[in-house]
C-alpha cells in the first residue's frame, strides 16, 4: 500500500501498541478476531456491496433498493457468523444489532435497525411467555421484519396524548384499531415504509367504555407472500429527510382494523375475554425496551463519532497549510493547537462514552435481574440515567462531529468526505427515541424527588453523592486533580438541584401551581440534569480507567490517562462559570487548568493518529476520501469527483438548450 509519507511518519512515532488499544475497545482479543473475520467475509463480497454507481448519484428509490440488497447480504453474514459462534442461537440480539450497525454499508443507515433496536426488545419486555414463544423465533431469524409505531403526526414525546385507539369488542374477542384524524397517523417508524410486514403499535386501549391509557399491540401490516398492505391499512414512506434516508421511515393509519385479543402484549397488563381489564402491578415495568434502545443509541453515537474523528485526524496529519515559523515549509495542520483542541476531545469522548455506556448496560442487566425477583427499587434511577446519558451523549457527539467537519475546511463539506452524512445522523439522534430536552427534564424530575427525600430515602448509587456532598460540604481548598474536579462537578450538580427545588417552592408560595412553577424553572432543571450527567460520565470514565489500567502496558496506560485528564480538563474549562459560581475555585486555579489542558493536548499530539487507527474502521465502512488509511486525500478527491454523472461528457445538453441562447442574446 502506498501510504502518504506524513501519515506514515505519524504512525512511526506512535508511543503505544495500536493493536492493544483496538482489542480493549472491542472488548478483548477474541472480539477483535471475530470482527476481523466478519470483515473478511464482507470483503469477499466487495463488488456486490461496494461496487456500482456511488450512492450520492442514485435516485431516492435506487438508494433504497440498493440498501435492501446490501443490508440483506450483511445481515446474512452476521447471522451465519452468530449461529456458528453460538451453536445456532441467535437470541443475543444486542450483539447482532451492534455488529450490524458497525457494518452498515450505506451512509444513510439500515432499514433493519428498528427490528433489532425496538421490535425485539419490546417483545421481550412486554409480551408474555406464550406470545414470545409464538412470535420471537420468526423474528430472531428475520422470517418477519418488525417496526415500532409510537410517534404520531400530532404527538411525539407526550405519549399520553396519542390519538390512535384500540377498542375491545367482546363479541368477537378482537381489538379494533382506528386512526380518527390525520394527526393520529403514526409517523417516523423505521422500516415501516416498505420493509416491515409487522409492527408493534402503541394505542389508547378502550374496553367496557373506559380508556386505560396507552398499550402495545402486534399488528400485521403487509401480506407475508405478496407484501401488499392489508385491508384497512394505509402505509407508506414519509419522504426524503436531512439524513438516514435508508432507515425507510414510514407512516401508517388504520381504518377500523381488527386484530385478535391476544395481539395485545400481555406480560404486564391484560384484557380478559369478557373485556375485563387487569392492571399492571407497575406501569414503569415497560421502561425496559426504552432503556435498551437508549443504551444502543449511546454506543451508536460513539461509533459515528469515532468515524468522524478518524477522518478529521488523519486529514489533519496529511493537510499542510500555513507556517508556524517564517521561512519554514508549510506545516501539518494537526500541529496547530486550535486543531488539537477541536479534534482530541472527540477522541477522548469516544472512550468516555463507550465506558459509560458499557457501565449503563451492566446496570441495565442488574436491574432487569432485580425486576425478575420483584425488586423495583432501582428502576426509576435506571430510567433517569438512560434519559440523561442519551441526551448528553448525542448532543456532545453531534457537536464534536460537526467540529471535526469544520476542522477539515471546505473539503469537509464534500459528501465524499463522509462527514456531512455522519453529522446528519448524529443530529437526528438528538431527536429520535426521545427529544433531548424532554429526556433531561425526566431526569430532573427524578433528581427533584431524590432531593426532596434526601433525609429519608435510601439513595441508589448514581445519586449517593448528593447526600455525601451536602453532608461533608466542599473542601475550601480547590483541588485541580481529576478527583478534585469530579468533586467540584458533584458540588455544582448538588447546588443546582437544590436551587431548582427552592425556586419552585418560592414560586408556588407566590401562588403558582406546581405545573406552572415547574415550567418556569425548566431551563434551570435542564441545566441541573446535564450537570448530574457530567458527574456520571466523568466519574465513570475515571473509575473504569483506574479499574482496567493495570492490564495496560505502561505506554498505553500513559496515553489513556492523558485522555481521562483531557476529557476532565476540557469540561472543567467549558463549565467554568458553574465552577466559579458554586465552588471555591480561584483565578489561579483556572489559569493552571488552562495551562494543564494545553500541555495535555501537546502530550497527546504524537499519538493522535495511533489513537484513531485503534478504532480500526476499514476503508470500505469509513467511505471517506479524507480519512482513508493510506492518506491519499487529493488523489481520492479527484477520483470521486470524476465519478459525477456531469463529468461523463464534456458539454452538458443544457448548454445548447439554455446557456448558448442566453450568451448569444437569442433568448
Amino acid at each position: 500500500m502506498n501510504v502518504n509519507k506524513d501519515l506514515q511518519n505519524e504512525r512511526n512515532k506512535c508511543s503505544f501498541n495500536v493493536r492493544e488499544l483496538t482489542e480493549f475497545i472491542d472488548g478483548g482479543k477474541n472480539r477483535t478476531l471475530e470482527r476481523k473475520h466478519i470483515e473478511k467475509l464482507i470483503l469477499a463480497q466487495k463488488d456486490e456491496l461496494f461496487g456500482g454507481t456511488p450512492e450520492d448519484y442514485l435516485s431516492h428509490k435506487e438508494k433504497y433498493e440498493r440498501a435492501i440488497q446490501t443490508n440483506v447480504i450483511i445481515l446474512k453474514i452476521v447471522q451465519d457468523f452468530m449461529r456458528d459462534a453460538n451453536g445456532g442461537d441467535l437470541t443475543n440480539y444486542r450483539d447482532v444489532l451492534t455488529t450490524l450497525l458497525n457494518f452498515v454499508v450505506s451512509r444513510e443507515g439500515t432499514p433493519f435497525a428498528l427490528h433489532f433496536m425496538m421490535f425485539l426488545p419490546v417483545f421481550l419486555s412486554q409480551a408474555d411467555e406464550e406470545q414470545q414463544m409464538e412470535w420471537l423465533p420468526r423474528a430472531w431469524n428475520c422470517n418477519i421484519i418488525g417496526s415500532y409505531a409510537q410517534t404520531e403526526l400530532g404527538h411525539g414525546t407526550f405519549i399520553r396524548g396519542l390519538e390512535t385507539t384500540a377498542t375491545y369488542d367482546a363479541a368477537t374477542k378482537e381489538f379494533v384499531l382506528h386512526s380518527p384524524t390525520v394527526t393520529s397517523y403514526k409517523w417516523w417508524p423505521g422500516a415501516l415504509g416498505h420493509t416491515a410486514n409487522y409492527c408493534v403499535v402503541v394505542a389508547q386501549l378502550h374496553t367496557k367504555g373506559q380508556c386505560h391509557g396507552i398499550h402495545s399491540f402486534i399488528v400485521q401490516v403487509r401480506d407475508e407472500e405478496t407484501h401488499m398492505p392489508l385491508a384497512g391499512i394505509r402505509v407508506g414512506e414519509i419522504g426524503a429527510k436531512m439524513g438516514l434516508n435508508m432507515i425507510n421511515n414510514g407512516f401508517i393509519g388504520f381504518n377500523h382494523v381488527r386484530i385478535p385479543r391476544r395481539h395485545l402484549l400481555m406480560k404486564h397488563a391484560q384484557v380478559l375475554e369478557d373485556g375485563t381489564y387487569v392492571k399492571s402491578r407497575n406501569s414503569k415495568l415497560n421502561y425496559g425496551a426504552m432503556v435498551f434502545v437508549r443504551v444502543v443509541i449511546v454506543f451508536d453515537s460513539v461509533n459515528y463519532l469515532s468515524k468522524a474523528v478518524t477522518i478529521a485526524t488523519r486529514f489533519a496529519a496529511v493537510r499542510r497549510q500555513s507556517q508556524l515559523k517564517a521561512n519554514e515549509p508549510e506545516c501539518q495542520i494537526i500541529d496547530f493547537l486550535t486543531q488539537q483542541h477541536k479534534l482530541f476531545i472527540g477522541i477522548a469522548t469516544c472512550h468516555a462514552l463507550k465506558m459509560t455506556a458499557t457501565k449503563l448496560w451492566d446496570t441495565f442487566n442488574e436491574v432487569q435481574q432485580q425486576l425478575r425477583g420483584g425488586n423495583l427499587e432501582r428502576l426509576p434511577e435506571l430510567h433517569a440515567l438512560a434519559c440523561c446519558l442519551k441526551a448528553v451523549s448525542t448532543a456532545d457527539t453531534a457537536a464534536l462531529a460537526e467540529g471535526g467537519r469544520r476542522a477539515c475546511g471546505g473539503h469537509g463539506y464534500m459528501r465524499s468526505s463522509g462527514l456531512p452524512q455522519t453529522c446528519a445522523v448524529l443530529d437526528a439522534a438528538c431527536t429520535f427515541e426521545g427529544d433531548n430536552t424532554v429526556l433531561l427534564l425526566q431526569t430532573a424530575r427524578f433528581l427533584v424527588k431524590v432531593w426532596r427525600g434526601l433525609d429519608t430515602l435510601k439513595l441508589t448509587p448514581t445519586v449517593a453523592y448528593l447526600r455525601t456532598t451536602l453532608t461533608e460540604g466542599f473542601n475550601d481548598k480547590w483541588d485541580n486533580t481529576v478527583e478534585g474536579i469530579i468533586k467540584g462537578f458533584q458540588t455544582v450538580s448538588m447546588r443546582k438541584i437544590s436551587e431548582c427545588v427552592s425556586c419552585m417552592a418560592k414560586r408556588m408560595m407566590s401562588g403558582m401551581s406546581q405545573e406552572e412553577a415547574w415550567n418556569m424553572t425548566s431551563v434551570q432543571l435542564v441545566a441541573a440534569a446535564e450537570s448530574h450527567c457530567r458527574v456520571i460520565i466523568i466519574s465513570y470514565f475515571h473509575e473504569e480507567f483506574v479499574k482496567v489500567s493495570s492490564s495496560f502496558s505502561p505506554a498505553l496506560r500513559r496515553v489513556m490517562k492523558l485522555l481521562v485528564e483531557l476529557y476532565t480538563l476540557y469540561w472543567a474549562l467549558d463549565k467554568l462559570q458553574d465552577l466559579l459560581k458554586y465552588t471555591s475555585i480561584s483565578k489561579t486555579d483556572t489559569e493552571q487548568l488552562q495551562e494543564r489542558y494545553e500541555d495535555t493536548l501537546n502530550a497527546l499530539r504524537p499519538d493522535a493518529v495511533g489513537l484513531v487507527d485503534a478504532f480500526d474502521i476499514m476503508d470500505e465502512i469509513l467511505q471517506s476520501t479524507l480519512g482513508a488509511y493510506d492518506g491519499r486525500v487529493y488523489e481520492r478527491l479527484m477520483e470521486e469527483a470524476l465519478k459525477s454523472p456531469l463529468n461523463a461528457e464534456p458539454v452538458n445538453r443544457s448548454f445548447h438548450q439554455y446557456l448558448k441562447p442566453l450568451m448569444q442574446g437569442k433568448l
